[in-house]
């Protein structure tokens, strides 16, 4: 399974976002975090078929690796 984050286009109906996710789940993936504010969008665990279909669908921004970020800035600010 790979974890994704998947961005749909600004505009995007709930329909097309709801089809998806029925996409992901009926090719044995899960949904791990949906994106309602910032992004729109969601979080998956799906297989590789399901990567290639939600990297196809027409609104879809784009798919990417899912994970951890963080941020380190010692030494960025001088004293």
């Amino acid at each position: 399974m790979n974890s994704v984050m998947v961005v749909f286009k600004a505009g995007t109906p709930d329909s097309e976002i709801e089809n998806a996710i029925r996409d992901v789940k009926s090719q044995g993936g899960t949904i791990t975090q949906r994106y309602t504010s910032a992004l729109l969008g969601f979080a998956a665990n799906v297989p590789d078929v399901g990567v290639q279909s939600l990297t196809a669908h027409p609104h879809v921004d784009y798919v990417e690796p899912d994970g951890e970020v963080s941020i380190y800035a010692e030494g960025l600010i001088k004293k």
